[in-house]
């Protein structure tokens, strides 16, 4: 099962990352929509998903959140632009593979059907 790493924009001008194998029931779930949203996601709703990166184990998916979150904005905020340039900005992953992800905007993840 594929895991995805995911960063959201949120209110306040911050940026939130996290990693899950369901997209659509974590951002539910950061949204209020269902139980078990993150406590920063609570006191700083998501206003938009900004990028999804797909790696094929949790181990990976938590490496890769790690060293984003180590980042300074800046250096974020580039990656963010250029996404297939993970490489470059987080040398230290290179043996594993991560892809840039196809992924909907927020409210997609968030109707009912």
């Amino acid at each position: 099962m594929p895991y995805l790493i995911y960063v959201l924009h949120c209110t306040g001008d911050t940026l939130y990352t996290g990693i899950t194998p369901d997209l659509r029931r974590r951002m539910r779930q950061h949204c209020g929509q269902l139980a078990g949203g993150a406590k920063y996601t609570r006191s700083h709703p998501p206003e938009e998903l900004l990028q999804v990166w797909s790696t094929e184990t949790r181990t990976a998916a938590a490496r890769f959140e790690y060293a984003f979150k180590q980042l300074p904005r800046s250096q974020k905020l580039l990656l963010l632009e250029s996404p297939e340039q993970w490489q470059t900005v987080l040398p230290e992953l290179a043996e594993e593979t991560y892809l840039p992800a196809e992924h909907l905007p927020l409210q997609s993840y968030l109707s009912r059907s």
